[in-house]
């Protein structure tokens, strides 16, 4: 699998910036949760990482090799997909042909459109259904499926269970344990902060566009991460 650096990036949508002089790593293989509050710059960093957003300063690097000028459908090439805020599928097409596009400028590898069905079995009954008539839980399920697709090293997950019911968020997570256990490398942004800390490894909390604490989840307390998560206190950096 695939290693991530972000060094020294910085990040502005305008005048506003987003993501500040920022710095961290995801180990091959490794589940990272990255969480902090609306704006804290989540969704803005794993779009850099994806190639949808160029930094004004900084490197992104995989597997040592700098990206950071190599467009967003090439890196998917190699070995990176982002899963979107809000799915964007194409509503009108079928839930296979969404899937299909995945892999367009994917790799070679075992992911196919069966496999998916195999790994989210809400979608074999809406194999042929149109994306805009499936319920929350389907289109995300459709939308991790069209990444899978390009049979991705790295795999970026923006706000899994934003929107969805209680029953829905459950049904995704049960389909992606497999996933996550597989090697792939994942960046999760997730607003549920139990569940994040119950499926990764190590927690990364942002806040104002830096990395306000950071460390693996079995040595956080929640508490410890809810005050980083607000800013209370300045929690600050790393653990050891």
């Amino acid at each position: 699998m695939s290693t991530i650096a972000v060094e020294n990036v910085n990040l502005h949508h305008g005048l506003l910036h987003a993501v500040r002089d920022l710095s961290l790593s995801v180990a091959s293989g490794e589940v990272v949760a990255l969480v902090g509050a609306n704006g804290a710059g989540k969704t803005t960093l794993l779009r850099a990482i994806a190639g949808a957003h160029r930094p004004t300063s900084g490197k992104i690097l995989l597997d040592g090799a700098d990206i950071t000028a190599v467009p967003g459908h090439q890196r998917v090439g190699r070995g990176i997909a982002l899963v979107p805020e809000g799915r964007r599928l194409f509503a009108q097409m079928t839930v296979e042909e969404n899937l299909l596009l995945g892999r367009m400028a994917g790799r070679p590898g075992p992911w196919t459109v069966d496999k998916v069905l195999e790994t989210f079995p809400n979608l074999v009954a809406r194999r042929t259904a149109r994306a805009a008539t499936l319920s929350g839980g389907e289109q995300q399920a459709t939308a991790i499926g069209r990444a899978l697709m390009s049979n991705p090293s790295v795999l970026l997950l923006d706000e899994v269970s934003l929107g969805l019911s209680p029953i829905a968020v459950d049904r995704v997570y049960e389909s992606l344990g497999a996933l996550m256990r597989s090697g792939t490398t994942i960046i999760l942004v997730e607003q549920d902060l139990s569940r994040a800390m119950r499926v990764a490894g190590r927690v990364i909390c942002m806040l104002e566009g830096r990395v306000a604490l950071e460390g693996p989840t079995a040595s956080l307390e929640r508490e410890r991460v809810t005050q980083a998560y607000f800013g209370l206190g300045h929690q600050a950096r790393a653990l050891a």
